[in-house]
């Protein structure tokens, strides 16, 4: 694994992250997502034992579809953003590398007798590939790819998944010696880019993470987890579950998370306040990444009221409110 790791470390220049975005509409760029957390679920219990942990029914996995899924605290404030997929009888889940030791700590605590072992993926690497180009060149390589958002395909000794997103969006999840040989065919100055353009990828997409700054400040309605399919009302009992069904079923969610460019040198944090004209805290931002000419595009979570009675602020900068790929209705 050292030797791969050390691959992709290599002196290979990134482009600017202007230009990377810029790509998209043109080519496409090839992205090293392994620094991303990457765990798998295994045993005779696995299904059974995530069903009861998870906000989104964890059955439906087996039929070459992939989800996202809220890990909530008894309070249903989401303590991780897990997007899952399955292959053959195991689970994995991906989400932010800094929750990693918090977060399959706190799974271990719950598994008591399930026959199910957690463990730690990130021997398998995960590459991203997106742009306009995206779906050509990777049929170029494969067989068959995903044809619509959530799909899973395991061919080629590596397993491809199509992301929801208006700008073509794949993740290949594969051994060391597999991603090499792709990365060889993918990877080049014009097209290598970053983790933040993936970022600014899922951004628009309207795709929240939840990171430790932000780790248990939002109901997964929130953060628009249910406009992503991200929860099954109808699915068994899970930690938070009564929360969340309240939320849903008392009415219309009075907080949702909005896409939004902020035009500042100074970078935004996820965790950081969003105030009104009052000056009064009424958000939060969930996730940032540098805008294509200048400033920042974020993923703001709001209350709905105050966006209705004007402009909103972080740091005395106005957010510009931007259309999201789906409706907040």
């Amino acid at each position: 694994m050292t030797e791969t790791t050390h691959f992709f470390q290599s002196e290979l220049p990134t482009l600017a992250h202007q230009a990377q975005l810029l790509a998209l509409s043109k080519n496409y760029i090839v992205v090293n997502l392994s620094e991303r957390s990457l765990i798998k679920l295994s045993g005779t219990d696995d299904f059974d034992f995530l069903q009861g942990q998870v906000t989104n029914d964890v059955k439906l996995l087996a039929g070459g579809k992939s989800h996202f899924a809220g890990y909530c605290n008894p309070k249903g404030r989401l303590l991780a953003l897990f997007f899952a997929f399955a292959f053959e009888d195991d689970i994995y889940l991906t989400f932010n590398q800094k929750l990693l030791e918090p977060i399959v700590k706190r799974l271990k605590m719950y598994v008591l007798r399930s026959k199910v072992q957690i463990s730690d993926a990130s021997d398998l690497v995960q590459i991203g590939v997106a742009g306009v180009e995206a779906e050509n060149k990777l049929m170029n390589l494969f067989s068959k790819i995903p044809e619509n958002p959530h799909d899973v395909i395991h061919i080629s000794d590596a397993t491809l998944i199509r992301l929801p997103s208006t700008t073509p969006m794949f993740v290949m999840i594969c051994r060391p010696e597999k991603a090499v040989e792709t990365w060889q065919a993918l990877a080049n100055a014009e097209t290598l880019a970053s983790s933040a353009a993936w970022d600014w990828l899922e951004i628009q997409a309207g795709i929240p993470e939840i990171s430790p700054e932000t780790q248990e400040d939002f109901v997964p309605q929130m953060v628009n987890l249910d406009l992503l399919g991200g929860i099954n009302f109808k699915k068994g009992c899970y930690t938070g579950q009564e929360i969340v069904a309240r939320t849903h079923y008392l009415g219309k969610v009075k907080r949702r998370t909005q896409l939004a460019h902020i035009d500042s040198t100074a970078s935004p944090q996820a965790g950081d306040a969003i105030k009104d004209v009052a000056n009064q805290e009424v958000g939060e931002i969930v996730r940032v990444s540098p805008a294509i000419n200048s400033g920042f595009d974020v993923l703001v979570e709001c209350r709905l009221e105050s966006l209705a009675e004007g402009i909103i602020y972080w740091d005395e900068q106005p957010l510009t409110i931007k259309a999201l790929p789906y409706s907040l209705e």
